[in-house]
């Protein structure tokens, strides 16, 4: 066993019964220090330590962060240096302040020998809390909670869900009394009631213990042999738990919000299993819903308790929630004809097949997918997994289309509003019996559709915008006037102006639209010998629109002048 090193002070002392009374360390001619036992205010501020060696010395790496090596210092502790040569080194600890107390046993090597020193900061002194209160509370607090380990995400480095009365928290990281992830030394399964330690964190808005350590495990009296989670869509469906118990029950438990639409049919014995079934009902709301039912198993004052999650998507289809193309296409796989209700799909436009633009029947055909790509051979051959067809739909307005509406182009997007049908394995439109809804967000083409073929005004893009459309978009204008600075220079390559319909600078800012830092011909910076932006040009604009304050514009560096005065590049 390596020997270890203390000078015999008070506080040392003290330490020694601090960390479970661990032996006291000896002299060691190699290496030698001022002092085992270093003590930084809670407030934040620094220590010092001596070291002396006959050798080249460093901090051993010993502290384990998931997905990286270990590392000398945990991150809330800094240090002058970790490593020195022989002689005597002053090294200087530094921590900022801490909501709770924390320490670190740190290892210094030198040659085949090793000095121990503790590094403490306030006082480890941590109050048992609830998952609610560890939610509410501060980060890097310090918690003890007790709850039911309701899911296990990870295995290696220990992640999983601890769960009480009052919420959830995650747990991300378990570690031993070593440091190290050691997931198989705990023992920890679903159900099973545990009492852990460690700082809270917020990541990407999920609330965490980080590398918590295991004070205490319950076994579960009652655990899931199958059916820890179940996902149904509007339609709903049937679903069974099966469970094995030790003690008393089991007791179901359904949230009381949940019983509309969440029911348990049956309670049934399967040899040493208990099998118990449920019913969700079908969800008329478009928005989705979940729920927790608990499984609780009882012997004498113990108590242990499961959990099963369901969770049933909304009603899917419609304006505020249209189907994707991809849903849209799962749907009409179930049908064996038309569907009895019109239903919304969004998608963007990627073949128009032969002779399939708006002309003289005043419909169209052309397909639709979620990425805006045609995986087909051709027109009537299309990936029928990837691909919906928009069979014979009528325009905007569910009206035919005539002769001087905007007529649409590959790389629109749309919603599609009508019946659905499958015929010859393509889900697709009936047909006659759809229409186009919106044509990359507005539902009239008076003011174009953001197309090439048909370019917004300054009202078709406001209106763009207005309905909450990111796509990128044509705008045509006159140039109305030119920002101060606003010119195509070389330093920048962007220009800043306006344009309106008439070529006139409005005082109602409505009939203006800002060209903002927008790039040059062939969506490039401009350049010295380029030809200047004037005032009663006429352009096209390309790109994504925003609005800022109460500024229709195109949004900073991701837009361009596709042509002037017809001129392209």
């Amino acid at each position: 066993m390596k020997t270890r090193y203390i000078i015999f002070s008070v506080l040392a002392a003290l330490s020694v019964l601090v960390s479970c009374q661990k032996e006291p360390d000896h002299y060691l001619d190699e290496v030698t220090v001022n002092s085992s036992y270093l003590t930084i205010p809670l407030a934040g501020g620094e220590a010092k330590l001596e070291i002396t060696t006959t050798d080249a010395w460093e901090i051993v790496p010993q502290v384990f962060v998931k997905n990286q090596p270990a590392t000398p210092l945990p991150a809330w502790l800094t240090a002058s240096a970790v490593s020195g040569s022989a002689g005597t080194s002053t090294v200087t600890f530094t921590a900022p302040s801490a909501l709770d107390g924390r320490e670190v046993e740190l290892q210094i090597a030198c040659g085949d020998k090793t000095q121990y020193v503790r590094v403490k900061q306030g006082l480890s002194v941590i109050a048992p809390a609830t998952c609610a209160e560890v939610i509410a509370g501060p980060e890097s607090k310090n918690y003890r909670v007790t709850g039911v380990c309701t899911s296990i995400a990870n295995t290696n480095y220990g992640n999983w869900y601890l769960t009480d009365d009052t919420g959830t928290v995650y747990i991300y990281g378990t570690v031993d009394n070593t440091g190290k992830y050691n997931w198989s030394s705990f023992d920890i399964e679903v159900g099973d009631v545990v009492t852990v330690e460690g700082p809270k964190t917020v990541y990407n808005g999920t609330v965490e213990l980080v590398d918590v350590s295991v004070v205490k495990v319950e076994k579960s009296l009652v655990k899931i042999e199958d059916g820890t989670a179940f996902g149904f869509d509007a339609n709903g469906g049937e679903f069974t738990v099966k469970l094995t118990k030790k003690g008393n029950g089991p007791t179901v438990s359904i949230p009381e919000d949940a019983k509309s639409w969440l029911s348990m049919t049956s309670i049934r014995m399967d040899g040493d299993t208990t099998l118990v079934d449920f019913l969700v009902a079908p969800n008329t709301e478009e928005s989705s819903r979940s729920a927790s039912i608990a499984f609780s198993s009882a012997s004498g004052k113990s108590v242990s308790t499961v959990y099963t999650t369901v969770d049933q998507m909304g009603l899917s289809g419609t304006l505020t929630n249209p189907f994707s193309v991809a849903d849209a296409i799962a749907y009409c796989q179930t049908l064996s004809g038309n569907s009895g209700n019109e239903f919304y799909v969004k998608g963007k436009i990627s073949r128009i097949i032969n002779n399939g633009e708006f002309g003289s029947y005043g419909n169209a055909t052309f397909y639709i997918s979620d990425d805006g790509e045609y995986l087909g051979e051709d027109d009537k051959n299309c990936d029928k997994a990837h691909d919906f067809e928009a069979y014979r739909v009528l325009y905007l307005g569910n009206q035919k289309w005539v002769e001087g509406d905007a007529q649409i182009a590959v790389g629109d997007e749309v919603i599609i509003c009508g019946i659905l049908t499958l015929y010859n394995g393509i889900s697709e439109t009936a047909s006659g019996k759809a229409y186009i809804y919106s044509i990359n967000g507005v539902t009239s083409g008076e003011n174009g559709v953001g197309n090439l073929k048909s370019p917004f005004n300054v009202a078709g893009a406001e209106a763009s915008i207005d309905a909450g459309f990111t796509g990128e978009v044509y705008v045509k204008g006159i140039v109305s006037e030119i920002a101060k600075n606003g010119q195509f220079g070389a330093q920048y390559g962007n220009g800043t102006f306006w344009i309106s319909d008439d070529g006139v600078k409005h005082d109602d800012s409505t009939k203006d639209f800002e060209a903002y830092r927008v790039l040059w011909l062939g969506n490039r910076k401009w350049v010295d010998g380029d030809d200047p932006i004037a005032v009663g040009d006429e352009v096209i604009l390309h790109g994504l629109l925003t609005k800022y304050g109460s500024t229709y514009e195109t949004a900073s560096g991701k837009a361009y002048v596709y042509s002037v005065n017809g001129k392209t590049e």
